[in-house]
């Protein structure tokens, strides 16, 4: 029954193309019923033309028809067998383009949890782990490179394995049939010699006939039993594309779902008694929670931080605002409305992300840009680049905005690639803009200028900031200190400190033997020669 139903949906796959795939059968047909016709022109030019039964002369006349027929016919059968090659291979590939497109449109529409360490293939994740860039600056720094040849090799090996034996299937059915078809023209010999000395009269060109009767349809039987092999081959491959494309998306419009109106969007945030769970395999098991009643408001405009040991839930906290995970209580908020009654396309217009790990796509910079805004201008796209401090960078290398950036930028500097992450964003124009730990990674050089270029990010903008380092964070409007996914402390840089707890133990370990400030004229403030976001703490004044 499955698999009926299996067939019933790979038959589906062929139905706009179903013209041409009656050609190909009309093709089909035609070639078989060919190759069976030379075998009666063999019998007629052996009993007619060249040893006539009633023993008379040879029929010239006769033979040049016979024969000009067995010359024009497999010109013929060749000329419908290369258009039958020609349209099966189109159609074929038609389909699997239709089903890689629907594959891959229906893998975008996934939620995030789907992706989190799945595999589509071990031998790929083993090629792409091992040959990207990171990959083969880890295996040199740790002197790893036999490991992973004998890595790659043992999976190769089975792969190896895998393929002979699935070339194996049935060859031993096709094996069985070839030595049938060999042995029939003895049996043929042996059944005619039998008719004769019988006194039946078969004649010599129907013996012929006979024999290569059984020899054109040598083929086509072994063809046949080859299509059902890969139909059973496909099959398997079908059933495993069509379980990706059964699983349905965790998130999805809702059917009233509203557009959210970006222009008019004034950038208020607010979680309400949030709590959010990542799914598991198993249903039964009681939730892990991520993020525990978590509740807080961001005013327009206003620069808030989040900020607490790792694991506590903060890059979760920052994932549900623009949707990318659902909540499993209480509700995200945009400017009042819940996230889950409005389009994911708008929402995802409204908020802008800036990550700690900033993917850059291999081409050049001009396109990564474009990215965010297709149609941008080469003035927005300068302006967005000088806002974020790269232009100057880019306009200094051979090939300007033309520059390809390589596998995941691996030409840039980490600096570099967060700069034209943030570039990316300011040409994008959101709102509400998430920072997510976008400075940690980065030397004290290049954290000065991300920070002044976050500086111009966050203006006029909601920010919301996931810190590790606290310095980026002093002059923040709201910091909300998260520990095991709840919220427990919340208020400014100095109302925290005062009050001695979480906050305060993070900042004194940040911080430990004491801490040099120096604001400058521009309002960035540096604490032990690390550049802060250039909004004054309550109480704090810029120095000349």
């Amino acid at each position: 029954m499955e698999d009926e139903r299996l067939a019933r949906r790979v038959w589906a796959l062929f139905t706009p193309y179903r013209a041409a795939l009656m050609l190909i059968v009309a093709a089909v047909l035609v070639s078989s019923g060919l190759g069976i016709i030379p075998p009666f022109l063999t019998k007629a030019l052996f009993d007619r033309a060249l040893f006539p039964v009633d023993g008379g002369p040879v029929d010239l006349g006769l033979l040049s028809w016979l024969v000009a027929a067995l010359v024009a016919i497999p010109i013929l059968g060749a000329l419908v067998g290369v258009y039958q090659t020609y349209q099966t291979t189109l159609l074929g590939n038609r389909v699997m383009a239709d089903l890689r497109g629907r594959l891959f449109e229906h893998l975008q529409r996934m939620d995030l949890a789907f992706f989190t360490q799945e595999s589509l293939s071990d031998m790929t994740a083993i090629t792409e782990e091992s040959l990207s860039v990171s990959g083969i600056l880890l295996a040199k720094v740790f002197n790893r490179q036999a490991d992973e040849v004998a890595r790659y090799r043992g999976e190769n090996a089975r792969q190896v394995e895998l393929q002979v034996r699935q070339a194996m299937t049935g060859q031993s059915f096709f094996a069985v049939v070839q030595t049938f078809m060999g042995v029939t023209p003895a049996l043929v010999y042996l059944v005619a010699g039998l008719l004769i000395a019988a006194g039946s009269g078969v004649s010599a060109g129907t013996v012929v006939a006979f024999t290569t009767l059984q020899t054109r349809l040598l083929f086509p039987t072994v063809n046949l039993l080859r299509v059902s092999l890969d139909v059973q081959t496909s099959l398997a491959l079908f059933r495993r594309i069509f379980e990706y494309l059964d699983l349905r998306p965790r998130i999805v419009d809702a059917p009233d779902a509203r557009t959210l109106d970006v222009a008019a969007v004034t950038g208020r945030v607010e979680l309400q008694d949030v709590s959010f769970a990542y799914p598991t395999d198993d249903e039964n098991a009681d939730p892990t929670w991520a993020v525990r009643d978590v509740s807080f408001v961001v005013e327009p405009g206003q620069l808030a931080a989040i900020v607490g040991p790792s694991g506590a839930g903060k890059t979760t906290v920052s994932y549900l605002i623009p949707r990318l995970y659902d909540v499993d209580d209480g509700r995200v908020l945009i400017d009042g409305n819940d996230v889950r009654a409005l389009t994911q396309a708008s929402v995802a217009t409204a908020v802008g992300m800036v990550t700690q790990d900033t993917y850059l796509l291999h081409t050049t910079i001009e396109e990564n840009l474009r990215y965010a805004k297709p149609d941008a201008t080469q003035e927005e796209l300068e302006a967005a680049a000088r806002a974020a401090n790269i232009h100057d960078r880019i306009v200094s290398f051979p090939d300007g905005y033309a520059t390809v950036v390589g596998e995941r930028g691996y030409r840039l500097s980490g600096g570099e690639q967060q700069r034209l992450a943030i570039a990316r964003v300011l040409l994008k124009d959101p709102p509400i803009l998430v920072l997510d730990e976008a400075t940690s990674a980065l030397d004290t050089t290049s954290e000065r200028l991300v920070q002044q270029a976050l500086e111009n990010a966050t203006r006029r903008r909601t920010t919301i900031a996931i810190a590790h380092r606290l310095s980026t964070v002093l002059g923040a409007d709201l910091i909300l200190a998260v520990d095991a996914g709840r919220v427990v402390e919340r208020g400014t840089h100095a109302e925290l400190l005062a009050r001695g707890g979480l906050y305060a133990r993070l900042y004194t370990e940040q911080f430990a033997g004491g801490a040099v400030e120096a604001r400058c004229a521009d309002g960035v403030l540096f604490r032990d020669g690390t550049a802060v976001v250039g909004r004054p703490a309550p109480g704090e004044e810029r120095v000349a």
